[in-house]
C-alpha cells in the first residue's frame, strides 16, 4: 500500500486499526486531532544494543482490560521525546516508527510507547499521523468497518465463540 498524501480520506473519532508490522490485526484506535504523536500501550519494555542500533523489545496487549493475545515486538529506537500527557504528567517516551493501515490506507508514523492501561483506547493516532491527508469527523466511528464480532467480543473481555 502506497502513502498517498493529502487524499482527504474520512474518519471517525474512534476506529479500527492494523499494525501489520507489529503482527497486530486488530486494534481500536482513538484518532485525537489534540495530541501530537500518536502513542501506544506497550509493556515489558526493554532497551538491547545490536551493533550499532538501539532496539526496544515490548509486549503490546491488543484487547481493551485483558491480557490476552500479547504480542512481542523488537523495533529500532527512533527517537526519545518528552511527553506531556492528558493529565499534564511529562515523561520521557521512546519513539519507534510504525506501519498503520488506516481505512486501508498504510502509513508510517512515529509511536511512542507507553503504559496505556488505564486510557480507554490501547492506541492513540496524534496528528502528526492524521496530517497524512485524513480528515476527522468527530460526529462518526468506524468508517472503516468494524472487526469481526468475534474480535469485538474479545476486546471487550468476552471470549465465548460467536457464530459471524
Amino acid at each position: 500500500m502506497n502513502e498517498t498524501p493529502h487524499s482527504n480520506t474520512i474518519v471517525g473519532w474512534r476506529e479500527w486499526v492494523r499494525l501489520p508490522g507489529a503482527g497486530v490485526p486488530w486494534i481500536k484506535a482513538k484518532l485525537d486531532t489534540g495530541a501530537r504523536t500518536s502513542s501506544l500501550h506497550a509493556f515489558d519494555v526493554e532497551e538491547a544494543q545490536h551493533g550499532d542500533a538501539s532496539m526496544v523489545r515490548f509486549g503490546i496487549h491488543p484487547w481493551q482490560d485483558t491480557g490476552e493475545d500479547a504480542v512481542v515486538v523488537e523495533l529500532p529506537i527512533h527517537d526519545r521525546r518528552q511527553v506531556r500527557s492528558s493529565s499534564g504528567h511529562t515523561e520521557e517516551r521512546i519513539v519507534v516508527l510504525m506501519e498503520i493501515v488506516l481505512r486501508e490506507r498504510a502509513i508510517t508514523a512515529e509511536v511512542t510507547l507507553t503504559n496505556r492501561d488505564e486510557m480507554g483506547f490501547r492506541m492513540l493516532i496524534g496528528r502528526e499521523a492524521l496530517r497524512r491527508g485524513f480528515i476527522v469527523d468527530a460526529a462518526r466511528s468506524f468508517l472503516g468497518g468494524r472487526a469481526p464480532r468475534r474480535i469485538r467480543r474479545r476486546n471487550r473481555g468476552r471470549t465465548a465463540a460467536v457464530v459471524e
